[in-house]
């Protein structure tokens, strides 16, 4: 071997080494937990509503926790978005809600407080023990035009909206939360 050879692989078993050494590892990318691609920030929808809120319901799943507002027509306009403190509509008070983040969900749609869901529950409209992600789901104000929900989970993780037509008329507002990043 000549002597340029043995100082180039010196040189370069020495480079790789200080590399392992210093903490810096070239590999690949990791891939996203669950493959979600999700991210933390506000989404929204502009559209016209012509069905009211008829039932707030949760789900776990095995990389997020859902959150699903039936509608007794289409889900046109919505807002979701993370909040230092969810504000009742109408009297400015702060909602509380347990958990790290709170994440504030607006249907364009409005619901009745007197509707069958409401009867008996309070604020806290489902009940979260043993959920991964979310620690309250209330029902932080309404009226006919608007209604609000306050989600508390752990901490602000990546979510996604949905809007899932059916059955009939009938539709459904979706927010999937994400176990973790």
């Amino acid at each position: 071997m000549d002597i340029k050879r043995i100082r180039t692989a010196a040189w370069t078993g020495a480079l790789a080494g200080a590399l392992v050494i210093g903490g810096v590892v070239p590999s690949a990318t990791a891939a996203p937990y669950c493959g979600i691609t999700w991210g933390s920030l506000a989404e929204q929808r502009a559209g016209r509503d012509t069905g009211r809120v008829f039932d707030v319901r949760a789900g776990r799943h095995t990389c997020f926790d859902r959150l699903v507002l039936d509608l007794d027509g289409d889900a046109g306009g919505w807002t979701v978005r993370y909040v230092d403190q969810v504000v009742r509509a109408g009297s400015g008070t702060v909602q509380p809600v347990r958990g790290g983040a709170r994440l504030e969900v607006v249907p364009g749609n409005g619901a009745v407080a007197s509707d069958a869901f409401f009867i008996g529950r309070g604020a806290e409209v489902v009940d979260t023990m043993g959920y991964r992600t979310f620690r309250e789901v209330s029902w932080a104000s309404s009226d006919l035009s608007q209604a609000k929900v306050a989600l508390g989970v752990r901490a602000r993780l990546p979510f996604r909206v949905l809007v899932v037509d059916g059955p009939g008329a009938q539709s459904r507002l979706v927010v999937d939360v994400a176990h973790r990043w």
